[in-house]
Parts: C-alpha cells; structure tokens; sequence
C-alpha cells in the first residue's frame, strides 16, 4: 500500500511540474515578434532544466556598459524580451552554489563589469514587472569573453554526469552560472 501511495505521489507531483512548465512556456506565438522565443533544455543526471525566453537582437544598439543600454550595469534586467524568462527544475538542484527547489522560476540579471548578481524570482509574468520580495535566491558570476552574438542566446556547456553550466550570452559577453544536480 506504501508503494502505491508513494507511486500515486510521484505521478501526481509530474502533473503538477508539467502543467507548471506549460504554463511557464506560453509566450504569444500567434503573431511575429521583433524578439522572437526560443527555448532551451538539457538534462544533468536526472534532472531536466529548461529555459523558455524572448531573443533581443543588437540591431546596432548597446547592450550593457555604453549609454542607453539594453541591459544597464547596476540595474535590473528581465534577461532577455518580452515575458519573464522562465527556467525550470525537475528535481532540486545548486544553482550557482546555492541550493534550489524543484519548480519554475522567472530569471533576472543585474549585470556588472566583473560581476553579474543572477536572480531566480517566484513571480511569473511580463519581464518588467519585477517584484524584488518574490526572489526565490540570488547569487552572484563573473562574466568571460565570448563569440559575438547579435541575439541574445541561453544555452548550456560544460556538461557531465552531475554538472553543466547556463550560459546567458549576448554580444561578446557570456556569463556562465554553474547548475549541479542533488541525485
């Protein structure tokens, strides 16, 4: 009888993640869009993250550092366009050496010259509407140099069995947040 509470659990529980992540993934896709959606997902382990968000392109703008950057040093950014980016989480995982519940969160960034602060909020909604007393956990990753990118890109590397990291990637900047898994 343990076994088959426990196994109805377990269903019920997947329920409730994938309606999460559906949710979290409905972005607008019925008309076309000046940054468009993409999405991103990578298993670790056991474990599957995914990432849905809005590309922004350059387009000859500048992106963080310069006058009226897309993504201003110091400041809040929604980390990509349009809705929040949401990332989700299967299982519990270390999000940049923090731990983190399984479940869907909305991703922010403060960007910095030698440090980014990356913010996982409990609030799901258009980007820019942040609510700082919905953040779930914030920690903090130093940029590195990248390729230059026109749009706007999430995308994972440095994977193993237990390990990989996000990279948010924009320009010539790239910024890596380690994820490991708990299992």
């Amino acid at each position: 009888m343990k076994k088959l509470i426990t196994t109805i659990f377990a269903v019920v529980l997947m329920l409730f993640m994938t309606t999460e992540s559906t949710f979290a993934q409905e972005r607008g896709n019925d008309s076309n869009r000046a940054s468009p959606n993409a999405s991103v997902s990578q298993t670790i382990g056991t474990t599957e993250v995914t990432v849905t968000y809005g590309r922004p392109g350059l387009k000859g703008r500048a992106y963080f550092g310069e006058e009226t950057p897309l993504a201003p040093i110091g400041s809040i950014w929604r980390t990509g366009a349009n809705e929040s980016t949401a990332i989700t989480f299967s299982d519990d995982v270390m999000f940049g050496g923090e731990h983190v519940e399984a479940g869907t969160y909305s991703l922010y960034t403060i960007p910095g010259s030698d440090e980014w602060t990356v913010i996982l909020n409990e609030k799901l909604s258009w980007g820019t509407q942040y609510d700082e007393t919905e953040d779930y956990v914030r920690v903090t990753a130093e940029p590195a140099e990248g390729s230059d990118l026109e749009w706007f890109e999430i995308y994972f590397n440095e994977l193993s069995d237990t390990k990989a990291h996000l990279n948010l990637h924009w320009g010539t900047v790239r910024v890596p947040v380690p994820i490991e898994t708990m299992n």
